[in-house]
């Protein structure tokens, strides 16, 4: 859609700016509708300030809002909000923070709060912003101009992404939404399937509350990709929020077994403000650092499937079941919970012991999310997908224009191909990835000889995870510690595992399937045997002394994960012959590459 340019005013941001801003902004613009865009329309505004700036890091503490407006607005932070609140008070006292007032011919209250949501979102995903100051989350549902809201932000972004004196602050939009915490984002816009959920929670919570409930128990399920983390990052976000009948803040507390995704959540809280080390961790931390005798008012639990269910050196409590014992240290306990992507048998529920915590909790407590949002293809698509994990059949791959699946004779040049994509930055993050069928410990070196643990296949191979050497920054500067092992831009050398893609996009993955999957009588089975993975394939010993093995189900849940993950593509290489042949059958000549 072919939309109007911005309105964008500069100017510093002082006592002295704020009081003549209107005026300011008539000598600045001849046209007296640009004026009126400015000072009679609805507008957004950015206020920023530049922090300790070196060679390797840019460092910025930002606010973003929009107002009726502007030079009341600018007044009213200066003094008023400056008396109240010490974030105020910097940018006040600061002597070189800047604003940018941005107007439209389009925007309308809604409009604009849209824009200034959108662009918190896009902000605090930026590096260089370290502090981004904003008490409200304000998505707004359906209004007349919606159409026009995208492609109004895209052009205001892009313009101020081409000022030189401030690429650090405003860098490409691909680069932004190809980072986990743009694709976490609590601002994020939801969809209306979301929006329900939210209230459904938010209202949960508050009943809680109203009770003074202990061990209060919200479970929102969904497949891979069907908005979970979105969701409750977002309902995390408004409750942070908020304070109680007693005026206190209300307690919170966000886990995630998860290293990788643990990294988002903790960066998101840093950004915003709206937690410490003891509310963003995982979930042993939390049982060790809170107690029953003092509750925090919410936990949330992204990854629910991967809470422990069998002790452990690290996990010691008499209760052996992680949800149990956060259920003891939190008044009401959010929780994100997908069977399917259950991965080692030490998070595996005994017989019957997860239904009774179902019906335990009755089905008012249950949200389900249906709808796909990671995966940007077709319906026949995506049943396609659905039938090759949920029911091991491979049909004919059908013709879809907006999601790419190609099948690769050879996986070196599959990892060509995911290259020659994440080298391309209008395609954002690609990476490779492999089922857990070869050699693996974090602990010792390969028996061989071999530098590296490594994914091969004839004479082709590629080092597992986490082993390349690593520089401590990125050439823009960023500390490797912060980002997660699909943002290092490094791991394009290596491959991935269901332990460091799990919850993660990638615009494509490339899946190597390895030799534990394997086609027989027309449909996809797991060989426990051909696989390296312990904890999906070893039996487990419950505390009665019953042993079973669930690999039947954890090795199918690991397939899941990884082909998953691809955003706008899916290429595929397997191990086993008679699997490669039915999927290049499947894919037909078109779409398999030799």
């Amino acid at each position: 859609m072919k939309v109007d340019e911005p309105i964008i005013y500069e100017t510093q941001y002082s006592d002295d700016n704020a009081k003549q801003i209107n005026e300011e902004i008539r000598q600045a613009y001849a046209n007296k509708a640009d004026q009126e865009y400015l000072i009679d329309y609805p507008t957004v505004y950015i206020i920023d300030q530049p922090g300790k700036q070196s060679k390797y890091r840019h460092d910025y503490t930002v606010y973003v809002g929009e107002t009726i407006d502007i030079q009341r607005r600018t007044l009213e932070h200066l003094n008023g909000d400056a008396e109240r609140r010490t974030d105020w008070q910097g940018l006040k006292n600061a002597n070189n923070a800047h604003m940018f007032v941005i107007g439209h011919k389009h925007f309308n209250k809604s409009l604009t709060l849209d824009i200034e949501n959108r662009m918190m979102q896009y902000l605090s995903s930026v590096d260089a912003v370290s502090h981004l100051n904003n008490r409200r989350e304000n998505a707004q549902r359906m209004y007349y101009t919606e159409d026009e809201f995208v492609p109004i932000f895209n052009k205001i972004w892009d313009t101020l992404a081409a000022k030189k004196d401030y690429r650090y602050l405003f860098p490409a939009r691909k680069e932004i939404e190809n980072s986990a915490i743009f694709k976490a984002s609590p601002f994020n816009k939801l969809t209306q399937e979301q929006n329900k959920a939210k209230d459904l929670i938010l209202q949960r919570v508050q009943e809680a509350l109203d009770k003074n409930e202990t061990g209060k128990l919200i479970l929102v399920t969904g497949d891979a990709g069907a908005g979970k983390t979105v969701l409750m990052s977002n309902v995390y976000y408004d409750l942070a929020k908020l304070t109680g009948k007693d005026g206190n803040k209300i307690s919170l507390a966000m886990m995630v077994n998860h290293d990788e995704q643990l990294k988002v959540y903790q960066q998101i809280a840093k950004k915003l403000g709206i937690g410490d080390e003891k509310s963003v961790l995982k979930p042993a931390s939390f049982i060790n650092h809170y107690s029953p005798d003092d509750p925090v008012d919410v936990a949330f639990v992204d990854e629910a499937h991967l809470l422990r269910t069998q002790k452990n050196q690290g996990y010691t409590s008499d209760t052996a079941n992680m949800l149990t014992d956060i259920r003891q240290r939190a008044k009401i306990v959010v929780a994100i919970y997908d069977k399917k992507q259950v991965l080692s048998k030490t998070q595996v529920w005994q017989g019957d012991s997860f239904q009774e915590l179902i019906d335990s909790i009755g089905e008012e407590n249950i949200i389900h999310l249906h709808n796909q949002m990671r995966i940007d293809a077709e319906p026949q698509t995506i049943e396609w997908l659905n039938n090759v994990i949920n029911e091991g059949l491979i049909d004919t791959v059908p013709e879809d224009g907006k999601y790419e699946i190609k099948v690769f004779k050879k996986p070196q040049d599959m990892q060509k191909a995911i290259q020659e994509k994440n080298d391309d930055q209008n395609n954002g993050i690609s990476r490779m990835v492999a089922t857990y069928d070869w050699e693996y410990s974090s602990q010792s070196s390969p028996n061989d000889g071999s530098k590296y643990w490594q994914v091969s296949e004839g004479d082709w191979k590629m080092p597992w995870n986490y082993q390349v050497r690593k520089p401590r920054r990125t050439d823009d500067g960023v500390s490797y510690k912060e980002l997660s092992w699909a943002q290092q831009p490094v791991t394009i050398g290596e491959i991935g595992s269901t332990y460091t893609v799990q919850g993660f996009d990638l615009n494509y993955v490339g899946v190597e399937i390895g030799p534990s999957v394997k086609l027989k009588d027309g449909k996809i089975i797991h060989v426990p045997a051909e696989s390296c993975n312990k904890d999906a394939v070893q039996y487990r010993t419950f505390a009665d002394g019953t042993k079973e093995n669930f690999a039947e189900d954890l090795l199918p849940n690991e397939l899941n994960v990884l082909l998953t993950r691809g955003v706008h593509g899916l290429y595929l290489h397997a191990v086993d012959p008679a699997l490669q042949q039915a999927l290049e059958e499947a894919a037909g000549k078109d779409r398999v590459v030799e």
